[in-house]
C-alpha cells in the first residue's frame, strides 16, 4: 500500500486555502473550533465522524469520502511499523 495523505493535509490545501478562507474562519463556519481544524488540518489528529459529517453538510464532499481516507491513512500507519505478534483466535478441527 503506498503512503497515502493525511486528509488533514487536503483540507488544508484544496478546500481551506482553495476557497481562501482563514482557519478561523473556516471553524466557524463548520461549527467547530479553530483548535480542532488546525489540529487536523496540521496532521495532529484524525478527522472525526463529526467534523466529516460538518464537512458534508458545508458541501466539501461526503462524510464516507473523508472518514474512508482517514480510516486509509490509519492502516498504512499501522501496517507500516512492525506487528505485534498475533495467533489465531479459532483453531481448526
Amino acid at each position: 500500500m503506498h503512503n497515502p495523505p493525511h486528509p488533514g493535509e487536503l483540507l488544508s490545501e484544496d478546500v481551506i486555502e482553495g476557497l481562501s478562507l482563514s482557519v478561523t474562519e473556516a471553524a466557524r463556519r463548520l461549527g467547530t473550533t479553530r483548535t480542532n481544524l488546525s489540529r487536523v488540518m496540521h496532521c495532529h489528529t484524525g478527522i472525526s465522524a463529526d467534523l466529516a459529517d460538518r464537512l458534508e453538510r458545508a458541501g466539501i464532499g461526503t462524510a464516507r469520502h473523508w472518514l474512508a481516507m482517514q480510516s486509509a491513512y490509519d492502516l498504512w500507519k499501522v501496517r507500516s511499523r512492525p506487528a505485534a505478534p498475533v495467533l489465531p483466535l479459532q483453531t481448526r478441527v
